[in-house]
């Protein structure tokens, strides 16, 4: 595992029996989070419909630690990708909807750490959180929790 200085990149995929147009009114939409990962709680869109530029705020928690982020769509193709960056640490986690050749949808979820992760996300988290590897590690099984949720509501909505 890396050490906690250490900004992680992560990315988890599944495979799902429904088109990429049934995935996508699931990921595109971030109200909907909540109903996908385990961290978020509720999320406020500001602004609809939902577009590279749109804002939203999101309150997280962690046991009965709750937090709020904001961030911005940074990436809206439909049924293609949907992504936004958080402001407070500087990541941006993101879908990435590929279709396959039965008719089903790949599906990637990222976090994407380029620009690194914020001083004071680092200090938290360290301080709030456990420290950075196991933050990190839940949020690695947090992404495979909210694949297994999307794939469940698309195939039996397909």
């Amino acid at each position: 595992m890396a050490s906690s200085q250490t900004a992680q990149d992560l990315e988890a995929t599944v495979e799902i029996a429904a088109p990429p147009a049934t995935v996508w009114s699931l990921v595109a939409d971030p109200t909907r989070a909540r109903e996908w990962s385990p961290q978020v709680l509720r999320t406020f869109v500001r602004g609809r419909p939902v577009q590279e530029g749109t804002t939203f705020l999101n309150l997280n928690h962690r046991g009965p630690l709750v937090w709020p982020t904001t961030a911005k769509v940074t990436s809206f193709d439909p049924h293609v990708r949907f992504a936004f960056r958080v402001a407070e640490n500087r990541t941006t986690w993101s879908f990435t909807l590929e279709p396959t050749a039965d008719g089903g949808t790949r599906l990637t979820n990222r976090r994407e750490t380029s620009e690194g992760i914020s001083a004071l996300s680092l200090v938290m988290t360290r301080v709030a959180l456990g420290g950075v590897d196991r933050f990190t590690a839940e949020l690695r099984e947090g992404m495979q929790e909210t694949l297994a949720k999307v794939k469940a509501a698309a195939e039996a909505s397909a």
